[in-house]
Parts: structure tokens; C-alpha cells; sequence
């Protein structure tokens, strides 16, 4: 499993900004994934963004669709997740996640298609 180390989380009001960082152990481009997810208390954890590390393919979920942004720098082995226009319903831990295996249809936002995790930043937004 590759190691993967998040940062950038804080609090924001809302509206605001926050930029995450994921470090990988390894090269990026030896991944296939590499994705976000996030956890509220009570909550089950849901995808965010996932892309693909070669050709960059993104896919978002509904709720961040156009406030959200994932890209990734091969050359840092770093994913990063732009996120704008925050909502208190925004908060929660963000978890970064990647994966070797090849999937048919691609990237996907689930869990089940991850199997390298970090270990959270947290990220709380204030109304």
C-alpha cells in the first residue's frame, strides 16, 4: 500500500476557500486513482473527487460539483483539492485515497475502489 499524508484542513467561514495537499510515498504515476473522501460525525464516509493519474479524468460528487476542484502533480506525486464556495455542510475529516488496480469505467468515487488511505485533515466551516 502506498503511504499518503493530507494537510491544508483548518477552519473557514462559510464561503470561503481551503486548499488540500496528499502526499504520496510513491509515484503517482505508478497509481491508477487517487481521490477524496470525507467523514461528518454520524455520517458514513462518501466520495468527494477522484482522478485518474494518467490522462487526469475527474469525476465529482453531485453536492461539490462546480465548487470542488481535484488535480494532480505527478511530478510532486501530490493531489490536491481546491475547495471554494464552502457550506457549513462541507465540514467534516477529508481523507485522501488511492489505488493501483485498473477498473473498467474508470475512476470512480467509492470506497470499495480504494485501498490506500490517509489518515484525515479536518476541515470546518462556520455559518
Amino acid at each position: 500500500q502506498v503511504q499518503l499524508v493530507e494537510s491544508g484542513g483548518g477552519s473557514v467561514p462559510a464561503g470561503g476557500s481551503v486548499r488540500l495537499s496528499c502526499a504520496a510515498s510513491e509515484f503517482t504515476k505508478r497509481l491508477t486513482c487517487m481521490g477524496w473522501f470525507r467523514q461528518a460525525p454520524g455520517k458514513e464516509r462518501e466520495g468527494v473527487a477522484v482522478i485518474a493519474t494518467a490522462g487526469g479524468n475527474t469525476r465529482y460528487a453531485d453536492s461539490v460539483e462546480g465548487r470542488f476542484t481535484i488535480s494532480l502533480d505527478n511530478a510532486k506525486n501530490t493531489v490536491y483539492l481546491q475547495m471554494n464556495t464552502l457550506e457549513p455542510e462541507d465540514s467534516a475529516m477529508y481523507y485522501c485515497a488511492a489505488d493501483r488496480r485498473l477498473w473498467t469505467g474508470g475512476c470512480r468515487p467509492i470506497m470499495s475502489q480504494f485501498n490506500s488511505w490517509g489518515q484525515g485533515t479536518q476541515v470546518t466551516v462556520s455559518s
